[in-house]
């Protein structure tokens, strides 16, 4: 028997399902993993910073993203491609795509970039992605980071349509903001399309941290590309998904794949999924295919595909359900997290009386759950929408991010609760 390239565990909300005439929810909680191999064969690097230079990246703010830099410049093995373009309202190729032979001079040359002009971040994500290309993309484990803080203006549409095609060739795409004013909701959508990331960084500070960690990631991956297929019988949607671990991200969904990242090769890779079913008879066995497809470089596997089939049984009385600590912990989390995505659907909707009614429940729910910090910060942020009409951009990045970290967290109450998303 060949042994299975990816060890996959499923933990569900509910095995049986009450026959009844509205549809019903059921959550999975899917778990991917290196089997228990010797050896790995890891991938080498075809690595792209995209780096922001406009004037307001100009300090302490510039000075921590170049000092990153060259951390990850230093880390490079000499076998890893690497290129580095910045951009304003216009990009300039720093290093073009290249093994690094003498690391003084990039660093060098890292430690000239200077702050001026706008922010068009397509001209930097258009000449990022040209580096990357001059390798062959299928040696590669290819990854393109954008550091950035701020909006882009008009070119929206042209990035996503150039991220969305380097997806299908490969390419992970994250996205890191700087400061409280680019553009989270925008990042989020480019990183959807790839199965990247997407990090807040608050203070200039964080930046060595956050791309510290992005780098081991790259550099401890099993699996790449990894794509759950969304093709599922008529009577069963996919409602909802979030990637749970090893970072909190939520993923987009389209009719034919979901791009859920990699796999490390020190921790899984975990995502939450939210179904409806519509009715269903008594009796009758309701199964829910998990097909996945991934590259893995230790097999030289391209496309490598594995099935799973949850079974959920119609019943006439309703079972007593007991899912899995891990599984009802997700869900709470990522119930808050939703809670708090709503406040700012409600805000931007101009609908100010939901949103505060809203505000205070959550505040009430993350302060039962232990969250002491997020309830207060929200609290705080109420208080102000009350007063003065307004919300504070840090204060609702601190939150989405806030809420959106818990789900990689062992958190929750105790009971297994959907009725507020």
């Amino acid at each position: 028997m060949t042994k299975e390239l990816l060890d996959v565990k499923i933990e569900a909300s509910k095995n049986a399902i009450v026959a009844q005439r509205t549809p019903q929810l059921l959550y999975l909680l899917v778990h991917i993993k290196p089997p228990k191999i010797k050896e790995v064969r890891q991938l080498d690097l075809n690595l792209c910073l995209v780096i922001d230079r406009s004037t307001s990246m100009n300090g302490q703010r510039l000075e921590n993203v170049k000092s990153a830099a060259k951390m990850i410049v230093d880390k490079l093995s000499e076998d890893d491609r690497f290129s580095l373009v910045v951009f304003s309202d216009r990009s300039e190729v720093v290093w073009p795509a290249s093994k690094v032979a003498d690391k003084r001079i990039l660093m060098a040359m890292i430690e000239r970039i200077e702050a001026f002009g706008g922010t068009e971040i397509h001209q930097g994500l258009e000449a990022g992605l040209q580096e990357v290309r001059r390798a062959s993309l299928s040696n590669y484990a290819n990854h393109l980071i954008l550091l950035t803080d701020g909006h882009t203006y008009g070119d929206d549409e042209d990035c996503l349509e150039l991220v969305r095609r380097a997806a299908n060739d490969g390419v992970l795409f994250s996205g890191f903001g700087l400061g409280p004013d680019w553009n989270d909701s925008f990042l989020d959508q480019l990183a959807s399309l790839s199965g990247g990331d997407v990090a807040y960084i608050e203070t200039p500070g964080q930046v060595l941290h956050e791309l510290k960690q992005c780098f081991q990631g790259l550099d401890s991956a099993y699996a790449r590309n990894v794509r759950l297929v969304t093709q599922f019988p008529p009577d069963i949607k996919l409602a909802s998904a979030f990637r749970v671990a090893p970072t909190a991200q939520p993923l987009s969904l389209n009719r034919h794949e979901l791009r859920l990242g990699g796999v490390e090769g020190r921790s899984p890779l975990t995502v939450l999924l939210e179904f409806t079913i519509e009715p269903q008879r008594p009796g009758q066995v309701v199964p829910l295919p998990i097909i996945l497809a991934a590259d893995i470089p230790s097999s030289r596997e391209r496309d490598y595909g594995i099935r799973r089939f949850h079974e959920v049984s119609v019943v006439a009385q309703a079972p007593e359900d007991n899912p899995p600590e891990s599984l009802v912990a997700a869900v709470q989390a990522w119930n808050f997290h939703q809670m708090n995505e709503k406040v700012w659907s409600d805000l931007d909707a101009g609908n100010v009386s939901q949103a505060e009614t809203r505000m205070r429940r959550l505040t009430t729910r993350l302060a039962e759950a232990g969250h002491i910090g997020l309830a207060r910060q929200l609290r705080e942020e109420s208080l102000k929408l009350s007063k003065q009409g307004i919300i504070s951009p840090e204060g609702r990045k601190r939150l989405k991010f806030g809420t959106r970290s818990l789900v990689s967290q062992t958190v929750g109450l105790s009971h297994f609760d959907h009725a507020e998303v």
